[in-house]
């Protein structure tokens, strides 16, 4: 441990003392953004996305799906092993 502090001073000396103002280190918070700027520009980002949602939304859901009269004739849909306790018939079933 005292080698490596050794070294670290060596370097330190050789390359001419500390670190330079230009090499410090930077977050990712700097000084050149604003925070009020960000957050504004997110908001609105925000609402564009809202609005954009919201009319392929109401576009999605206007246009019309088939409908169709009767179901397709599978004989497996209708299978019936035991009596409904309610009565021959299903419960959403038309009565024939």
């Amino acid at each position: 441990m005292a080698t490596a502090m050794l070294r670290s001073v060596t370097r330190t000396a050789v390359r001419g003392g500390s670190q330079s103002p230009a090499s410090k280190r930077t977050f990712a918070s700097s000084s050149r953004h604003d925070d009020a700027y960000e957050a504004e520009k997110w908001e609105k980002i925000t609402h564009a996305g809202i609005a954009a949602c919201t009319v392929y939304g109401i576009y999605t859901l206007s246009k019309g799906h088939p409908h169709y009269e009767e179901p397709p004739p599978y004989p497996y849909l209708h299978t019936r092993n035991k009596e409904f306790p309610w009565g021959p018939n299903g419960l959403f079933e038309k009565k024939h």
